[in-house]
C-alpha cells in the first residue's frame, strides 16, 4: 500500500469505528443493550484493523493526521447518523400566556398527548403544557408550537421511562 493509499485507508476506518463508538454509545444510555452489543462487535474489529495500520506506520505523522482527522469526522458523522435515527422519546415543557389556552387542544388534534395546568409567572397567569413525543416527531411538534404560539418558552429533555397514561395506552392498541 502507497503512503495516500494507507493515509485514505487510515481516515475511513476511523471515520466507520467512530461512527460506530458514538451510536453505540448512545444505545447503551437508551438501554438498546443487544444491539449495542451486535455493533460493537464490529467497531472493535475497526478499530484494531486501523490501529495496527497506524501503529505499522507510526514514523510517517501523516498517518496521524489522518488518524486523527478520522477521529474528528467519525464523531460528526455518528451524532448525525443518532440524528437521522431519532431514537426514543423527547419531553416537552411548554409556557404560554394564559390566553393561549386553545393550545393544548389543537396540539391533541395533531395526535399528541398534552397534560396542561396553570401556572404563575413574573408576569401573571400561565399556562404549563407537558407533551411527549417520539424524538422523530420532535422538530414537527416544535414547528407546530412555533406557529401556534411563537412566543412560547419550550424545554425539551428526554425521558428514560415512563409508564402509564398516553403513551402506554397507545403503544399497547397500535
Amino acid at each position: 500500500m502507497n503512503a495516500l493509499e494507507t493515509i485514505i485507508v487510515i481516515i475511513v476506518m476511523n471515520i466507520v469505528y467512530v461512527s460506530l463508538f458514538t451510536i453505540r454509545i448512545i444505545l447503551v444510555m437508551k438501554s438498546r443493550r443487544f444491539l449495542a452489543s451486535f455493533i460493537s462487535m464490529f467497531e472493535v474489529f475497526v478499530y484494531l484493523m486501523g490501529l495496527n495500520i497506524v501503529l505499522n506506520n507510526i514514523d510517517k505523522p501523516l498517518n496521524l493526521a489522518a488518524y486523527c482527522l478520522g477521529w474528528g469526522t467519525g464523531v460528526w458523522l455518528g451524532i448525525k447518523i443518532e440524528e437521522w435515527l431519532a431514537l426514543g422519546y423527547s419531553t416537552l415543557q411548554i409556557v404560554v400566556d394564559y390566553e393561549s389556552q386553545t393550545l393544548p387542544r389543537l396540539l391533541r388534534e395533531q395526535g399528541f398527548g398534552v397534560t396542561s395546568w396553570m401556572a404563575e409567572g413574573k408576569d401573571g397567569p400561565r399556562l404549563m403544557m407537558e407533551v411527549l413525543t417520539k424524538r422523530s416527531q420532535e422538530k414537527h411538534l416544535l414547528k407546530l408550537i412555533q406557529d401556534m404560539a411563537p412566543k412560547a418558552f419550550v424545554i425539551s429533555y428526554e425521558p428514560r421511562t415512563f409508564r402509564g397514561g398516553f403513551w402506554t395506552k397507545r403503544l399497547r392498541n397500535g
